[in-house]
């Protein structure tokens, strides 16, 4: 026992000190013997850690040879701790306790950290903003800073808990879940139309059109019905929500995602005049491999609820 006291004394040890790594036997010797001596069975000890009896049995002998002591007997089927066994029995079950306490604090500390989401400025606007107070009201413990930007994020290098993005869903290195579908629709204010009748696209040529100047596949979709949007009363804007401010306010015809839009059109403020299906293409929840923070894993959920209840109300 006086080799024990003089090998392995962590009184000693100030944080100014270097700890004597070289000394110590492995971790995975010392685990194998505190689960050993926790349970007085290798076999016990063996199925914990998901390793072989004999594995358990050469960690035993060869923290014995290292210390100098014997450490476990075996007394009929069971086994039973020496004096040295028990010393370093406790001393390892105090300290691997203080790691997990230790761990989870830090982990609790996490899971408590604010939700850190990247979104695009116009699924911030027109679909997040409306529906976020229901959130807060329902969570109001949980902090989510918002950051709208048209930038791709590099979610663990930024620290980015989850991003909401416009895309088929296959992107490497994270993962994607649908939370709205892709369909667009081409809206007007009501009084712009007039309630005329639109079997097809070519009955709204006449009409303004009013279109975001960077989203060049509205234009391919809005092209593909046969539209020439060069021969239209077009007006380029730089962002959605001047686009559907101008929709809004009777300027002009536009296609729009569904999901963005579909307040105004409860309000009645656009009417739908014609609608696309975009295959795999919509807005996707995007995190990394791995576990969520709890913060985080509440407001995915709350998301998915919202998609759905979104999908059923169509």
């Amino acid at each position: 026992m006086g080799f024990l006291a003089k090998q392995y004394d962590f009184r000693n040890v100030s944080r100014g000190n270097n700890m004597e790594w070289r000394s110590l036997p492995s971790l995975a010797t010392l685990r194998a013997f505190e689960a050993a001596a926790r349970h007085q069975s290798l076999s016990q000890a063996a199925r914990e850690l998901n390793v072989t009896h004999a594995a358990i049995s050469q960690h035993v002998r060869k923290l014995e040879d290292e210390l100098g002591e014997a450490l476990l007997l075996r007394q009929g089927r069971g086994m039973a701790l020496t004096d040295a066994g028990r010393l370093l029995a406790d001393s390892l079950g105090a300290g691997f306790a203080t790691i997990a306490d230790g761990v989870e604090q830090i982990r609790q500390r996490g899971q408590d950290r604010p939700v850190q989401i990247s979104v695009t400025p116009a699924f911030a606007s027109h679909w997040l903003m409306p529906r976020i107070g229901a959130f807060w009201a329902e969570f109001p413990g949980v902090t989510v800073n918002i950051n709208p930007s048209e930038e791709l994020v590099d979610l663990r290098r930024d620290g980015v808990d989850l991003a909401v993005r416009y895309g088929n869903g296959e992107w490497p290195g994270v993962e994607a879940e649908l939370l709205t579908d892709g369909e667009f629709v081409v809206v007007a204010h009501p009084d712009l139309v007039q309630g005329r009748k639109v079997q097809s696209l070519s009955d709204l040529v006449d009409l303004p059109w009013v279109m975001e100047a960077h989203m060049m596949e509205r234009r391919r979709i809005v092209e593909k019905e046969g539209i020439d949007l060069d021969k239209v009363a077009l007006t380029m804007m730089q962002t959605s929500d001047l686009v559907s401010s101008a929709v809004v306010a009777g300027l002009g015809v536009s296609v729009q995602p569904r999901s963005l839009i579909q307040l105004h059109l409860k309000s009645g403020a656009m009417v739908p005049l014609h609608r696309f299906r975009q295959t795999k293409l919509g807005y996707y929840i995007v995190t990394r491999p791995g576990s969520l923070t709890q913060n985080a894993h509440i407001f995915c959920k709350w998301l998915r609820q919202k998609g759905a209840e979104e999908a059923r109300a169509d």
